[in-house]
């Protein structure tokens, strides 16, 4: 796969994320049970770091797992605080430590995720 290949996806994820944040507090139609916010962070976040891992191309089957792990949720971490700080500029809406735990929650949940699926392939 080529570099543009690998990091088409990386930026669709983050694109889709940026425009969603954009959107007014009022004209998001959310789920209203409990915690739908977040589990929609930790749901975005981790497609995006996903998204980051695979952009690393042939890099991330030779990383270590723990070096994997944190790339993926510091990446998601600081994605999640421009996020967070350009929120802060949308009409009703506001930047949210929870949120930014949430999007760090999803980061670190695709690393491990990627690790399972790479163990997983190895074995067959």
């Amino acid at each position: 796969m080529t570099a543009a290949g690998r990091y088409a996806p990386l930026l669709a994820m983050a694109g889709t994320i940026i425009f969603l944040s954009h959107q007014p507090g009022d004209v998001l139609n959310l789920p209203s049970f409990f915690l739908a916010d977040k589990l929609a962070h930790i749901g975005a976040y981790a497609a995006l770091g996903i998204a980051a891992i695979i952009a690393r191309g042939p890099a991330a089957h030779r990383c270590p797992p723990a070096r994997l792990i944190l790339f993926t949720a510091l990446f998601c971490l600081l994605f999640g605080v421009t996020d967070e700080y350009h929120q802060s500029f949308v009409p009703l809406r506001e930047p949210s430590a929870a949120d930014l735990a949430a999007d760090t929650l999803g980061g670190l949940l695709a690393g491990l995720a990627w690790l399972w699926w790479r163990q997983r392939r190895a074995a067959l």
